[in-house]
């Protein structure tokens, strides 16, 4: 969705845009051309490995990209810092990236046997791991049920200490085979982990509350008529964006340049079937 993303963005020459998920700089990119030599664009991603690619995809090339090691929900920290008062746009692109899922070490992907990880930021604390082995059954459930939408979460939860009294969970493989056995196959649309990754990996980088308070403090930094465009890969997000969004518009402050979300064309999605979830909302300050 990078077209549909710049042309909403609405962007003049010589504008300051944030990209708060800059993965790999596909977006970024784009972004560059589009905002000229003039402009400058501050890319922020937690994941170092996303960040030493897009590098040397950038830097090279645009003299006018800073690239920041961090969390979005301290976006106020970093432009403090790089002295950026105002923005002309801001963009918001969640969930895991291909990069991340495509990489055997980091735990993410339910088809890849790996440590069990999750974390996008190799310096937070806590992992899937830990989650998974030391939680209480009840925790882990409501972790499943609340991140994951997961509706087998207590049976998966129990299955879960039950195994590790035997042998500490170790490897994505275990889980996935685990889950597996647990769920009834004939309840399972999609791959019947599917729901627990998405809940230990939302869990681990604590995504939801992350994105709130981005959403929160990027309100004060746009300038007026200066659009945020946030992409979202699952309902508990939309939500959360949808909300926020509807709020600032019945207090005047933003409005809505897409009533409802803008979602990839057939050619995309047949062309990368990852974002077949995919949606994009768009308000402006006002």
């Amino acid at each position: 969705m990078c077209k549909e993303l710049v042309n909403y963005l609405n962007l003049n020459k010589g504008g300051t845009v944030l990209d708060c998920t800059v993965g790999s700089g596909g977006h970024a990119e784009a972004i560059l051309k589009r905002i000229g030599s003039g402009g400058r664009l501050i890319g922020i991603d937690q994941d170092r490995d996303a960040l030493d690619l897009t590098k040397n995809r950038l830097l090279k090339r645009f003299k006018n990209c800073t690239l920041v090691q961090a969390n979005f929900r301290n976006m106020d920290t970093i432009l403090v810092e790089l002295s950026i008062d105002v923005l002309d746009g801001i963009i918001f692109d969640l969930g895991v990236s291909s990069l991340q899922l495509d990489s055997a070490a980091r735990g993410f992907s339910i088809r890849l046997d790996a440590p069990l990880d999750m974390r996008m930021d190799s310096n937070l604390k806590l992992s899937a791991f830990d989650l998974v082995n030391f939680l209480p059954e009840e925790n882990i459930s409501d972790i499943l049920k609340n991140y994951g939408q997961e509706r087998w979460h207590k049976r998966i939860a129990r299955a879960i200490v039950r195994e590790r009294k035997k042998s500490i969970i170790v490897s994505t493989r275990q889980l996935v085979d685990l889950v597996r056995r647990v769920i009834p196959y004939r309840y399972a649309r999609i791959h019947p982990a599917t729901r627990t990754f998405q809940a230990l990996r939302i869990a681990v980088n604590d995504e939801l509350t992350a994105l709130r308070e981005g959403l929160n403090k990027c309100v004060g930094y746009l300038k007026k008529g200066a659009r945020v465009c946030v992409i979202s890969f699952h309902s508990m997000e939309d939500r959360i964006v949808k909300r926020k969004f509807r709020d600032l518009a019945k207090e005047e402050i933003f409005q809505l340049i897409t009533k409802k979300p803008i979602r990839p064309t057939e050619e995309e999605t047949k062309t990368n079937p990852r974002v077949r979830s995919a949606k994009m909302r768009v308000a402006e300050k006002i």
